[in-house]
């Protein structure tokens, strides 16, 4: 089982490469996996699975108000963290423009243009970021020489990773600070501190 943010890799015998499946809610026996899946993966068929791999999400104890924001097309990969949050009486808000459905209704839901006056307000931040919106991440949330970060957070760099750490091919390679990490094996989940300073 997945921690929020790790990963398994998962294969068919039809497939070329491995698709990497995160965590979007527990089930009895297994879990349920986030969107995005292959379109010609059906119910019951048989798959390979490795893992988990990668670092997960570690939200601190004593959050009190949790502030989520997807800037993809899915905001699933968030979800383990609001059912965390929520076991905690954390206070949750998530951004994002993509559809939201079937979330509690003690999660105030808020466009991705009004993260940058949240960040007052939250304690920890938990972001979904496709790796190729990583390079507007700063000005997303605002942040300028004047203003830096107010608060902690870690971010899900949502990216293909084929060889799931074994190979170093460095498809998956992130600016960390100033650093090249790899994110199937130094993530996905990195700090954000790291990937908003340069």
């Amino acid at each position: 089982m997945p921690v929020p943010g790790a990963y398994l890799l998962a294969s068919e015998e039809l497939s070329v490469l491995p698709i990497p499946l995160f965590l979007e809610a527990n089930a009895e026996g297994g879990f349920i996996a986030a969107p995005p899946v292959p379109h010609i993966w059906e119910p019951g068929m048989c798959l390979d699975l490795r893992g988990p791999l990668g670092h997960g999400f570690s939200i601190p104890q004593g959050v009190h108000h949790l502030g989520l924001a997807a800037y993809g097309e899915t905001t699933s990969r968030l979800y383990p963290l609001i059912e965390q949050a929520l076991r905690q009486s954390a206070a949750v808000a998530l951004f994002s423009e993509a559809p939201v459905t079937g979330l509690p209704s003690a999660v105030e839901i808020s466009p991705l243009s009004s993260l940058p006056e949240a960040l007052t307000w939250a304690d920890f931040l938990a972001l979904d970021l496709p790796l190729e919106r990583l390079a507007e991440l700063g000005d997303s949330l605002g942040l300028t020489e004047q203003r830096r970060l107010s608060c902690p957070g870690q971010a899900l760099l949502w990216t293909p990773m084929p060889c799931g750490g074994m190979a170093d091919c460095g498809v998956c390679a992130v600016q960390a600070g100033r650093n090249w990490k790899l994110a199937c094996k130094d993530g996905p989940v990195f700090n954000l501190e790291d990937l908003v300073t340069r």
